[in-house]
């Protein structure tokens, strides 16, 4: 499970560096996609392939909706590896996506990781603080 809150700057080639104790799950590689609420997300293979099988089955392409969100999603992911020490490039568009500037923060949830505007992060965090417990009984409330 990937865990955690990480404050960083990319270098000045847009590379990124997993913290160390979450790069055992991309030693095989990893993708990096266009996350919702403008973030970079970052899978390992084996996460990769079980976010596809689960959008595959939920995304009928036969929809508008169902052939946009697979574009969003697939259509700006791409494959990459972690260097020697431990850094992945993000691409040109995904930087765009997410607004990315030298200030960044990278979040451990739960099956990926998700690669933040330090500022855009910081201002959802704030928002999100101020709701998590009404979220949390709507949710609570809408399952029952």
């Amino acid at each position: 499970m990937l865990l955690g809150e990480y404050a960083q700057k990319l270098d000045e080639k847009n590379r990124v560096t997993v913290p160390a104790r979450l790069r055992a799950p991309f030693g095989d590689g990893l993708f990096l996609t266009r996350g919702l609420d403008r973030c970079v997300a970052l899978y390992a293979r084996d996460g990769w392939d079980d976010f596809v099988a689960a959008q595959t089955a939920r995304l009928d392409p036969l929809t508008r909706e169902g052939r946009q969100l697979e574009r969003f999603l697939f259509g700006g992911a791409v494959e990459a590896e972690l260097d020697r020490q431990g850094r992945v490039a993000v691409p040109a568009p995904l930087m765009q996506h997410a607004s990315l500037a030298r200030e960044i923060v990278v979040v451990g949830v739960r099956d990926r990781l998700e690669i933040w505007d330090r500022g855009a992060w910081e201002l959802g965090l704030a928002e999100l603080e101020g709701s998590a417990e009404v979220v949390a009984e709507r949710l609570v409330r809408d399952a029952r």
